[in-house]
C-alpha cells in the first residue's frame, strides 16, 4: 500500500533553545517527543527522508531533528489520512504543548509534536493498533 500515517518517537538529550524555521528560538525540555505526520503517496520514502541526515530543511520537524534523534518509527498503512485523528488522541496523554502550530500549518490541530518525560512508545503502539 505505501500510504498512511506515522509517528516519529524522538529523544532530545538536553534542554535547548531551538529555532524552528524563521521563528524565534523556543525552549524545548529534555525528554521524548512524538511527531505525527502522514504520506499519502510514498510512506516509506517520507520516513526514510526523516531518518536521513542529508536533506534540505523544509518542514518544522527537519529543524528539530538537527538537535534530537529519532529512536523509533510507528506507522499505520491506510488509504485514510489519520494524522489529525491520531494527533487529537495524543493531546489526551502528552505532558505539554511546547510549540503551537508545529507541523500543523495545513490543518486545525494545535500541534503535531507532543512532549513526554518518559518514552511513550508502548502507549503509542496501543493507540495506533486501536486506530488501524
Amino acid at each position: 500500500m505505501n500510504k498512511g500515517t506515522y509517528c516519529l518517537i524522538i529523544k532530545l538529550d538536553h534542554n535547548g533553545d531551538i529555532e524552528i524555521a524563521r521563528r524565534p528560538a523556543i525552549r524545548f525540555p529534555q525528554g521524548f517527543y512524538c511527531y505525527v505526520g502522514s504520506a499519502m503517496n510514498n510512506l516509506e520514502m517520507r520516513i526514510a527522508r526523516h531518518l536521513s541526515n542529508k536533506k534540505r530543511l523544509h518542514w518544522h520537524i527537519d529543524w528539530f531533528l538537527i538537535h534530537a534523534s529519532i529512536i523509533s518509527v510507528k506507522k499505520i498503512e491506510s488509504n485514510k489520512k489519520l494524522e489529525c485523528a491520531l494527533s487529537q488522541e495524543l493531546t489526551r496523554f502528552s505532558e505539554k504543548t511546547i510549540m503551537k502550530g508545529f507541523g500543523s500549518s495545513d490543518c486545525h490541530c494545535e500541534t503535531h509534536l507532543y512532549y513526554f518525560k518518559k518514552n511513550p512508545g508502548q502507549k503509542i503502539d496501543r493507540l495506533m493498533k486501536k486506530m488501524a
